[in-house]
């Protein structure tokens, strides 16, 4: 049934952000030039790797050794607004349309946080990742790893359709009043570095 929902919303909506992902993708290539995507390898359920798909919010500009500049010297005044209003996050939908994500769900973090996981944390993994969640409406960047965490199991042991509605209705808010966007200090999130150490640098996004 989640899936099957996941697919019919995508196609009864596409009218819509079809064209808006189409304006996204000349903005980004005339700002950022090609490619216009960031992909990056995530775990989706059951802890198997994928490629997420977001639009591009950093130029590639590096240092004289080659290497890339600080995340904060990168990030473009279009892609700091793609991010506030998680238009950045909108090619997501073709990742949904793959089966590899759905609507609704625990959002899908870095490949190299799995080791870090306790046992509970880890059942955030029994089911698809999402594009918006629980841990998004109830705080997104704002709120600690273990406060996002207990949210993501909760909708693990919890989600059916009529919570998902919810949640996704709950998201329009919260991006419209561009709540939590990030943490105090950070350009989104610490890096996570085990369940009692919340510290450290921002995480790796494009």
């Amino acid at each position: 049934m989640k899936t099957i929902f996941d697919l019919v919303l995508c196609l009864l909506t596409c009218p819509i952000w079809g064209p808006v992902c189409l304006l996204l993708y000349l903005l980004v290539l005339l700002k950022h030039g090609y490619p216009c995507f960031f992909r990056q390898k995530r775990p989706g359920k059951g802890g198997k790797i994928f490629e997420l798909v977001k639009f591009r919010t950093m130029t590639n500009e590096r240092d004289k050794n080659g290497e890339l500049r600080p995340d904060a010297e990168r990030l473009t005044e279009l892609g700091k607004w793609l991010r506030s209003t998680s238009l950045d996050e909108l090619s997501e939908l073709i990742n949904v349309l793959k089966g590899e994500m759905s609507l609704v769900g625990p959002r899908p973090l870095l490949v190299k946080y799995l080791d870090l996981y306790s046992d509970e944390q880890a059942r955030r993994h029994d089911v698809k990742p999402g594009i918006t969640g629980l841990a998004q409406v109830k705080g997104r960047n704002s709120i600690s790893w273990e406060e996002k965490f207990k949210w993501d199991i909760e909708y693990v042991n919890k989600h059916n359709i009529f919570m998902d509605l919810n949640i996704l209705w709950m998201t329009l808010t919260t991006v419209l009043l561009r709540k939590g966007i990030s943490s105090e200090g950070h350009a989104t999130m610490p890096e996570f570095e085990g369940s009692f150490s919340n510290s450290g640098s921002d995480k790796n996004s494009g």
